[in-house]
């Protein structure tokens, strides 16, 4: 974990926190995670006591922010059982080198590309080859909506990039985003799944969204989707959201439906979740209280405006430090969930979890005792090279030493180009998970 910057009057308490997230990953780790779920008996893999033949040997899918790492840990497990493999992942998020017989192929997010669509089709070429008797081990994470693309008949590449761009600016939540753009593709919600409809197919996924609903997770590529044509129509209009005439034609006439739960398709389809955003938090709760804190979770679904959340946050933690209410100090105040930024000025640089925490700073006024960390648990914060910051009782005091106004960064959408002169950005890299993001807010 990287934090930038010299040494100042919070280094201790900046220590702790940064300790705390670390240890909020390390709890999630998409290697260990993996080894932990799987199981190989006698021919026989099971997970949770389920058991699948292998005889045949497995093929082995991996999507996602997390693919590589979720993929060392299949091999950990399974050897020379995974005959062969795809892993499509972030561009950068390549951590290691893996075994010759998977293919690794590297796409643009949060806005699909044509890696993305190039690497698709060739994944889907080889499910279609697959001999029978052959496992499909399908490793999900989030990242895989924007990765894993392939467009509707009629509809372009340049389509679905659009329409993905213009619901991220608008403030979609993720829900609402993957159900928009998942009828418009022919891999996202379960189309993945069908492209190999006589294989025996296992998921095992990632959770980053909230209710750990693996419908929604990279928009659930193999599992059936319960949403509608006419619930993407919905959330495209909500939005002010215009698309081609070939898009809202399929989406009106039901044409883009797919299958839905109980298709006897999707019949014997294992889907385990393997690690949550919960489990980042209780990981770090635990290390507070070794530490001598004690933490309180408020809730790993939190949603909302990034800025307004942030100072709702703002709001309980000067509580807590002017009062003692709801929570005695020394505490520590945990949350996850996902957020989301309206896009309201151009130029700007900056994430959800910045943009939190400048609506943050500005609502407690350098209230002594307070220091908050935010960052996205993929190590990537929107499209920067941080993964959040940090805020110390005296961020907004050096702001105004360095002539800048909290205020009009936050109204230009640039917490990025604040924090960055601060030098209070966390930087630890990519991650190589994804559970979404993580806040603490240590009130002493």
């Amino acid at each position: 974990m990287l934090i930038l910057g010299a040494p100042t009057p919070f280094d201790e308490e900046r220590r702790l926190i940064t300790a705390l997230f670390a240890a909020g990953l390390a709890a999630v780790d998409p290697e260990q995670a993996v080894k932990r779920a799987l199981v190989v008996e006698d021919g026989r893999l099971s997970v949770n006591s389920d058991d699948i033949e292998v005889g045949g040997g497995v093929h082995l899918i991996a999507i996602g922010k997390a693919a590589v790492a979720m993929t060392r840990g299949a091999f950990a497990v399974l050897g020379e059982t995974i005959r062969s493999g795809d892993v499509l992942t972030k561009e950068g998020h390549v951590s290691r080198e893996l075994p010759p017989n998977i293919r690794v192929f590297e796409a643009a997010h949060p806005i699909p590309d044509a890696r993305g669509v190039a690497a698709t089709r060739a994944i889907l070429d080889r499910l279609a080859g697959l001999a029978a008797g052959t496992v499909v081990l399908a490793l999900i994470s989030g990242g895989g909506s924007a990765l894993l693309e392939a467009p509707r008949d009629d509809l372009t590449l340049g389509d679905l990039a659009e329409t993905t761009r213009l619901l991220l600016q608008a403030g979609a939540p993720i829900d609402a985003l993957n159900s928009a753009r998942a009828p418009l593709s022919r891999v996202k919600a379960g189309g993945l799944r069908r492209s190999a409809p006589d294989a025996t197919w296992l998921t095992l996924v990632l959770s980053d969204v909230l209710s750990n609903d693996p419908r929604v997770i990279a928009s659930g590529p193999t599992v059936p989707d319960s949403t509608t044509c006419a619930d993407a129509l919905a959330i495209l209009t909500r939005y002010g959201i215009a698309i081609p005439p070939a898009a809202r034609a399929g989406l009106e006439s039901g044409a883009f439906e797919s299958p839905k739960p109980g298709d006897a398709r999707f019949k014997g389809h294992q889907v385990h979740m393997i690690a949550t955003p919960r489990q980042s938090l209780e990981a770090a709760a635990a290390m507070a209280r070794a530490a001598g804190i004690t933490p309180y979770i408020l809730s790993d679904e939190i949603e909302g405006e990034s800025r307004e959340v942030g100072k709702v946050h703002a709001a309980l933690a000067r509580s807590v430090a002017h009062a003692g209410t709801p929570f005695a100090k020394p505490c520590v105040i945990l949350s996850g969930g996902e957020t989301t930024v309206t896009v309201r000025a151009k130029g700007g640089r900056g994430g959800r979890a910045t943009e939190f925490l400048l609506g943050c700073a500005i609502a407690l006024q350098g209230q002594s005792g307070v220091h908050v960390l935010a960052a996205d648990t993929d190590g990537i914060d929107g499209v920067e090279d941080n993964a959040g910051a940090i805020v110390t009782p005296d961020t907004l005091a050096r702001a105004r030493a360095m002539g800048m106004k909290a205020q009009e960064f936050l109204d230009a959408n640039n917490a990025y180009g604040f924090f960055a002169p601060l030098s209070d950005l966390v930087i630890p890299g990519p991650t190589f998970t994804n559970v979404n993001d993580f806040r603490a807010l240590l009130i002493t």
